[in-house]
């Protein structure tokens, strides 16, 4: 093996290695698969929903995020928004929703690779998925900044409602209207695997990081006898 592949494969596992050790190996590789079934299922649920509360509908309307497509009282939502210069929901992150199932997939088949990369290079091959549910929030944050502080000047009710911020998470208020947000199945799921995928890596660490300073040192007084 080259020094450029040892560096990014790491060593391999002797068959005697893994017949005394063969759990402390094959952990990290059953965490990391959990991990990844994890993040492929979270796709078919709702990651986040708002429940706008409004006078004139006095049972709320609904609007729940998946990764990559809006349902619920969307129109409804928008003809309020309307009113008040708000842009149509649909036209926030067009470029996350087109992507996200490829991004998901990405980050599924990374977190494969990271259980047979027996280097420190598979933290950066997991550190996508590890921060994954943390950059749904801020994205989905950004774009709730975005549409609330940008209304049009020109709409009906644009003299009776300033710029605002809904928040992501809990309760906001805005005029005569009140949001409710929340995370959803999706969102928990995907943050399961994130929590898995640190445990993963930590396990991962613990079983080749001694093999690989043991290959390292090996590999060096091979170069120096040379």
């Amino acid at each position: 093996m080259t020094s450029v592949m040892f560096s990014l494969f790491g060593p391999r596992v002797s068959n005697d290695e893994l017949l005394t050790r063969g759990a402390r190996y094959a952990l990290p590789t059953v965490v990391l698969t959990a991990a990844r079934i994890l993040l492929i299922v979270s796709v078919f649920f709702p990651y986040w929903s708002m429940v706008l509360e409004a006078p004139q509908y006095p049972d709320g309307l609904g609007v729940i995020a998946y990764v990559n497509t809006l349902s619920g009282d969307v129109a409804e939502v928008n003809g309020l928004n309307h009113y008040i210069g708000m842009r149509p929901l649909e036209e926030a992150a067009n470029f996350e929703r087109a992507t996200a199932v490829w991004m998901v997939l990405a980050m599924f088949l990374l977190i494969e690779l990271a259980a047979i990369v027996h280097s420190r290079w598979a933290l950066l091959l997991v550190l996508p998925a590890m921060l994954f549910p943390l950059g749904f929030l801020a994205d989905l944050q950004f774009w709730l900044y975005h549409f609330g502080q940008n209304l049009d000047p020109s709409a009906p009710l644009s003299s009776s409602v300033k710029p605002f911020t809904s928040p992501a998470l809990g309760v906001g208020e805005i005029g005569q209207f009140k949001t409710v947000a929340r995370v959803e199945t999706g969102w928990w799921l995907a943050c399961a695997s994130s929590l898995l995928v640190i445990a993963g890596i930590f396990l991962h660490r613990r079983a080749y990081k001694p093999l690989f300073e043991t290959a390292a040192r090996e590999r060096e007084a091979m170069r120096a006898a040379a």
